[in-house]
C-alpha cells in the first residue's frame, strides 16, 4: 500500500475508532454496516463481541467479507442489498447502531437514505457517518492546479467525469435534523494527511505517527474542520 494510503487509512480509523469506541464498549448490541464491503469495520466490530450485519451490493465484497470473518474466527452475517433494503434487514428497530461510512455520497436521495436510517435504528440508537466534505476538496483541486474544477466544487457542482457528492457542515447537519437525528459530536478527518507529500514521511523516521497524532489532536477542533478531507459525525 502507497504511503499516502496508509496514512489516510491510519488517520481515518484512528479519529473514527476512538469515537465509536465508548458507543460500543456500552455492551454487545446489534450493528448494522450498511456499505460495509469487505468487513474491514464490521469484523473489528465483532470482534467486540456484537452481532453485526453488513448490507453491500457488491456480491465480490461480501465473498471477501465471509474469508475475513472466517480467519479471525468471528461470525458478520452479510447481505446483497442498499439503503433501499433497509425495511427487511435488518427491518424497523432492528439496529443499536448503524455504520454509514462513504455511502451518503453515492446514495441517489441522501435524504431519503437517512430517514431510512433513522427507520432501523432502535430509540437511543447511534449513526456513525462518514463523509466526504466539500471545502478540502476545493483547497486539493486548487493546490494541484485545477482551478476550474475548484470553481465547480466550490458551487456545489461535482467536476465533469468525477462521481460522488461532497458535503459541507451545514448541509449535513441539516440533513441530520431533518431526519430526526441529535449531532453528539462531529470531527474533523484527514486534515492534514492528504496535503503532506509522501515524500517528506520518509525523510525522518517515526513521522507517520507524529502525522496521525497531529490528526488525532486537531480532530474535535471546528477551526480545522474545513481542512479535513471527510466528516465524521456521531448521531443519536
Amino acid at each position: 500500500m502507497p504511503i499516502s494510503e496508509r496514512r489516510g487509512a491510519a488517520a481515518r480509523t484512528t479519529v473514527v475508532w476512538e469515537v465509536l469506541r465508548p458507543v460500543l464498549d456500552r455492551g454487545p448490541g446489534d450493528v448494522l454496516d450498511l456499505g460495509g464491503g469487505t468487513g474491514v469495520s464490521a469484523v473489528r466490530v465483532a470482534e467486540l463481541g456484537h452481532r453485526v450485519t453488513v448490507v453491500d451490493p457488491s456480491p465480490d465484497a461480501l465473498a471477501s467479507l465471509a474469508r475475513r470473518a472466517r480467519e479471525v474466527g468471528v461470525e458478520v452475517a452479510g447481505h446483497q442489498g442498499d439503503v433501499g433494503t433497509l425495511s427487511d434487514v435488518p427491518g424497523p428497530d432492528g439496529a443499536d447502531v448503524v455504520l454509514c461510512h462513504g455511502v451518503l455520497e453515492v446514495v441517489d436521495d441522501p435524504a431519503a437514505a437517512l430517514a431510512t436510517i433513522r427507520e432501523v435504528l432502535r430509540p437511543g440508537g447511534h449513526l456513525s457517518l462518514l463523509v466526504a466534505q466539500r471545502h478540502a476538496a476545493v483547497v486539493a483541486r486548487a493546490l494541484a492546479g485545477h482551478f476550474r474544477q475548484a470553481l465547480q466544487l466550490l458551487e456545489g457542482e461535482a467536476p465533469a467525469g468525477r462521481s460522488g457528492r461532497r458535503f459541507s457542515q451545514e448541509e449535513l447537519d441539516d440533513l441530520l435534523a431533518d431526519a430526526g437525528f441529535e449531532v453528539a459530536s462531529r470531527h474533523g478527518v484527514r486534515v492534514f494527511a492528504d496535503l503532506v507529500p509522501g515524500s517528506l514521511l520518509d525523510l525522518e523516521p517515526g513521522s507517520t505517527a507524529a502525522l496521525v497524532d497531529l490528526e488525532h489532536a486537531v480532530a474535535a477542533r471546528s477551526e480545522f474542520l474545513p481542512l479535513a478531507t471527510q466528516l465524521h459525525v456521531l448521531a443519536r
